[in-house]
């Protein structure tokens, strides 16, 4: 069985980061390690949520896992608390990272703003660890900033294409845009492999809700099908199915769930198509 590392935050409630990377890699049929940045009561679209930063447990986890012979297939970052910890990030591709995949999915962002934890200057150091990273999972929001263009709400094929070229220019062998629509009815990815100097695209229809965490649930997906043989293509066309089915299950369920989506409901049907 092949085994990953992901390094992002745990929020306890919220479904979001490491509470759906670990069941859904896993579903996927590989070992999911975690290699947590902190730890949140919820998400932080709460109001009053509470967080532990756990910089300093990031390099003895590391240390450890060493000095225990430790290998992995692949690394995926999500979320990052602070620029320290991005280039904790750099020492451990170094160190884990030669004979495995690295994934970098520089969550600080969407809609044309950053989160309010973090600044340019942020989104700058990003930029260096998806330098390291083999494929990085942008949104466009966080592509502008770390390229420093303007973010555009409905930007052109030649935009996305460009920006997209500019990313794996970074030194990322391959590069995704997540959550790219170039009408008012569809919604889904772009993607560039700059090996090939290939682009590709994949939509779904576009539902008309927005949920905290779909962008981690999404990278995970890719994560999972990566490990299970599937080319960044196919991984991303069964992500962003998997994503977009679990919205329209959310948004068809009239109950308290507001703060995430109910993707638990979707794995069966994930997991059936992953045999296929």
């Amino acid at each position: 069985m092949k085994r990953i590392v992901t390094v992002q935050d745990i929020s306890c409630l919220g479904k979001c980061s490491l509470t759906v990377a670990l069941p859904i890699i896993s579903a996927m049929g590989t070992e999911a390690v975690i290699l947590p940045t902190a730890v949140l009561s919820t998400h932080t679209m709460f109001k009053g949520f509470t967080c532990k930063d756990l910089s300093d447990q990031i390099d003895p986890i590391a240390e450890h896992w060493a000095k225990e012979g430790f290998t992995f297939d692949a690394i995926y970052t999500g979320y990052l608390a602070s620029t320290p910890q991005i280039n904790q990030m750099i020492d451990f591709f170094e160190r884990f990272g030669k004979n495995c995949l690295k994934v970098v999915d520089p969550a600080m962002g969407d809609n044309g703003k950053l989160y309010p934890a973090f600044d340019v200057a942020f989104a700058r150091e990003m930029a260096k660890l998806c330098a390291k990273a083999d494929i990085v999972l942008p949104n466009l929001t966080e592509a502008c900033f770390m390229l420093d263009l303007p973010y555009s709400e409905t930007p052109t094929k030649e935009f996305v294409y460009d920006v997209l070229k500019k990313m794996t220019d970074l030194g990322a062998k391959k590069a995704l845009l997540t959550g790219v629509g170039f009408d008012e009815e569809h919604l889904g990815v772009v993607g560039y492999d700059a090996e090939t100097g290939t682009y590709f695209e994949y939509f779904n229809e576009k539902v008309p809700a927005k949920y905290h965490g779909t962008g981690d649930i999404f990278s995970s997906c890719v994560v999972g099908a990566l490990m299970a043989g599937k080319t960044l293509e196919e991984a991303s066309a069964i992500a962003a199915d998997f994503t977009s089915e679990s919205i329209r299950v959310t948004l068809a369920d009239k109950g308290e769930h507001w703060y995430g989506v109910h993707f638990e409901e979707v794995i069966p049907a994930l997991v059936k198509r992953m045999e296929q």
